[in-house]
């Protein structure tokens, strides 16, 4: 039975927040704090699939930037905190898909704190931070990927499935210190260590306990010569995660090192026009992925005359590990070994404070079920976003 479309629950929280950069403007002097806000809001049609229907799914977002050398004279610091609410549908639910299909859904609907930060400057050296931090905010990231939805494009899919309840990436992150160091011009290295179990306040239990399921380590090291970017990363937890399949003698799940292994690349192809391609590697043992592939292109100024308009298209593959679709079949639900997705989608301006941004998702149904059909997946999403703070 699928869920009805429901009117946008978050939007009257959403207009009082369009209010925050208006105040921070009312004093004629600097303010050491800078407070944005956005409200997405998405009306997903599954016109094809498992299931059919329409689903809405919406996310609040309150971001605060502090920055304590003007406010109390920490030279190179600032504080970070920001809040995320959603009140939306799982339209993934009707469409069936492993990966998912947008970005902006989530299984538990309530108020949390996604990021709360420090981050010291280290002048020309680097910097580092220290809190709640999102993963995919410095790591296995390319800009390029940004305006699509599906769930892939952010992080890779072998990679977010990991851990005892995914790593420190949206909906929920974890306690993280980070260092990033630029060693040479054009160069960097990322390294960061993890709290493993990834929650936060307004989590059903709060935070977990530090290191009760050890860490997850990762690093990435990269080059930005030329506009483009080319990385390399690498992650690892701490503790040994179950085996998906293989147990002991006593019929206990075997202790596995879960891993992985990513790279990633984008290159402008001209003034407008930047292509990206990304792929990982997992150990296969611990996780549902033993790898994912995503690229695509990104075209700016997509519109005669419309100098915010945005257009981009890219393809997805998550490869579900043989482990996992061995148990999948053991229950009855053959799975393919490769689940494919394509997208096209554009963005546009119509306000200062709106943009619009109609997508289409094709995604190959994995299951070997008779009945089985392929996602056509429609979505418009409506963005609001006050003008930023002067």
């Amino acid at each position: 039975m699928t869920r009805p479309f429901r009117p946008l629950p978050a939007l009257p929280l959403a207009l009082a927040c369009a209010a925050l950069p208006a105040l921070a403007r009312a004093e004629e002097t600097p303010r050491p704090l800078d407070l944005a806000a956005s409200y997405v809001a998405d009306t997903v049609a599954v016109a094809d699939g498992p299931a059919r229907g329409t689903r809405f799914v919406d996310l609040l977002r309150v971001d605060a930037a502090a920055d304590l050398d003007q406010a109390i004279g920490w030279h190179g610091a600032r504080a970070v905190l920001t809040v995320e609410a959603g009140t939306g549908a799982q339209p993934n639910a009707l469409a069936g898909t492993v990966e998912g299909i947008d970005n902006a859904e989530t299984s538990l609907n309530r108020p949390r704190l996604f990021q709360a930060y420090l981050e010291q400057g280290l002048g020309a050296l680097g910097a580092v931070k220290l809190g709640f931090v999102d993963l995919n905010c410095d790591f296995y990231a390319t800009e390029a990927s940004g305006l699509l939805i599906a769930p892939p494009f952010g992080i890779g899919s072998e990679l977010a499935a990991s851990g005892p309840n995914g790593p420190a990436i949206f909906p929920s992150t974890a306690p993280t210190v980070s260092l990033r160091l630029t060693p040479a011009p054009d160069v960097y290295l990322l390294a960061a260590a993890l709290n493993a179990e990834a929650r936060v306040i307004g989590d059903p239990g709060g935070p977990a306990p530090l290191l009760r399921e050890g860490a997850l380590l990762i690093g990435e090291a990269g080059w930005t010569a030329g506009g483009g970017k080319l990385a390399l990363g690498g992650w690892a937890y701490t503790r040994r995660q179950d085996d998906q399949r293989d147990t002991d003698a006593a019929g206990a799940p075997l202790r596995r090192r879960a891993w992985g292994a990513y790279a990633l690349a984008e290159r402008p192809l001209g003034p407008r026009l930047t292509a990206f391609v990304r792929g990982g590697i997992s150990d296969g043992d611990t996780t549902a992925f033993s790898g994912s592939f995503q690229a695509g292109l990104l075209l700016t100024q997509a519109l005669p005359g419309r100098p915010a308009s945005r257009l981009s298209a890219g393809f997805h593959a998550g490869f579900i590990a043989p482990k996992y679709r061995a148990n999948l079949a053991d229950a009855g639900d053959s799975q393919r070994p490769v689940e494919a997705g394509w997208e096209v989608t554009g963005e546009d301006q119509l306000a200062p404070w709106l943009t619009i941004q109609p997508d289409l998702q094709f995604i190959r149904d994995t299951t070997r079920l008779p009945g089985s059909r392929d996602a056509l997946v429609m979505t418009l999403r409506l963005t609001l976003t006050p003008p930023a703070q002067d």
